[in-house]
């Protein structure tokens, strides 16, 4: 049994002459949060939209849950929150979960069952029976988590889960996809807001331009950036300076940029320092966040498309 929820070689979509995905390869583990993060328009909806078989992907070499894309009887095995997802105004909260339900083919009186559990589980069986159109953003995110588990997935797709939703209503929401990582489900996360992902994602992809430019765990990602900063009293000596830029290394007034994997590569750089009488007052690891990363790979996908 293979221990990837989805496991895509070539994916690709074209409007016309429009290239929406340009032949996108992804892995996803069971069992993780896995995070999609681009700019809009970079196409992290149609990739959602394409593995769900909501658009009909050009080309798809591929499969979600160990089958190929769009295999039926797999679909119902998926749980589906779109971006800005609506439901009608005058249906309560229980009912929207039942109607899912319903287009999920759960039988009623088990739906009837799920509802109640899940209402409580999204902090929303209080307002159970008011309408729709009486919640607020944060309160219609909950319902809409509600609903895409009404059919106990074993993947479930959030679209940019916590678009609009106040301070206090991400922090829920983060609890909640938290909790089905715990459950063993697998969540794949599509969103522009990285420091929500970072804080919840196992692993992250990030797209520009309708590709996959990086990809990998949150720690690989961010410890390939590693760098130390390194603080002089005064500033670098000119002999000291010189020899460092010489092999690279970023010097700027008081303040030298070693990049390293380790504290042992910056060792030669100290003993340099000593070795000319410059004092260190400061030694600090700096690393980088997702966002350092991200705004690098897309500003490099950029240049390579100009």
């Amino acid at each position: 049994m293979s221990e990837l929820a989805i496991d895509i070689g070539t994916l690709r979509k074209c409007y016309g002459r429009f290239v929406a995905l340009a032949g996108v390869s992804l892995a996803v583990p069971k069992g993780e949060v896995f995070g999609l993060l681009g700019p809009n328009g970079a196409g992290k909806s149609t990739l959602v939209k394409s593995l769900l078989t909501i658009v009909r992907p050009t080309r798809c070499d591929g499969s979600l849950l160990g089958q190929r894309i769009g295999h039926r009887k797999t679909l119902a095995r998926v749980g589906y929150l779109p971006e800005h997802a609506r439901f009608p105004d005058y249906l309560t909260g229980r009912q929207i979960i039942s109607y899912s339900a319903g287009l999920a083919k759960v039988p009623r009186r088990v739906a009837k069952a799920r509802a109640e559990h899940l209402l409580e589980i999204v902090g929303m069986a209080e307002w159970a029976d008011r309408k729709n159109g009486t919640y607020s953003k944060g309160m219609r995110q909950r319902v809409g988590l509600a609903q895409a588990l009404v059919n106990e997935p074993e993947i479930v797709f959030l679209d940019e889960p916590t678009d609009g939703v106040d301070p206090e209503g991400r922090v829920e929401i983060r609890k909640l996809i938290e909790r089905m990582r715990e459950e063993g489900r697998t969540v794949f996360v599509n969103s522009h807001l990285l420091g929500e992902v970072e804080q919840v994602a196992d692993r992250v992809a990030i797209m520009a331009r309708g590709a996959i430019v990086k990809q990998g765990t949150v720690e690989e990602l961010t410890h390939a950036e590693n760098r130390y900063e390194i603080k002089t009293l005064g500033p670098v000596p000119v002999e000291a300076r010189k020899t460092l830029e010489e092999e690279g290394i970023s010097v700027a007034g008081d303040t030298i940029h070693v990049h390293a994997e380790g504290a042992e590569q910056v060792q030669p750089v100290i003993d340099l320092l000593r070795g000319t009488g410059s004092p260190i007052r400061q030694i600090n690891e700096v690393r980088s966040t997702l966002e350092d990363v991200f705004m690098e790979a897309v500003n490099r996908q950029k240049g390579e498309a100009v």
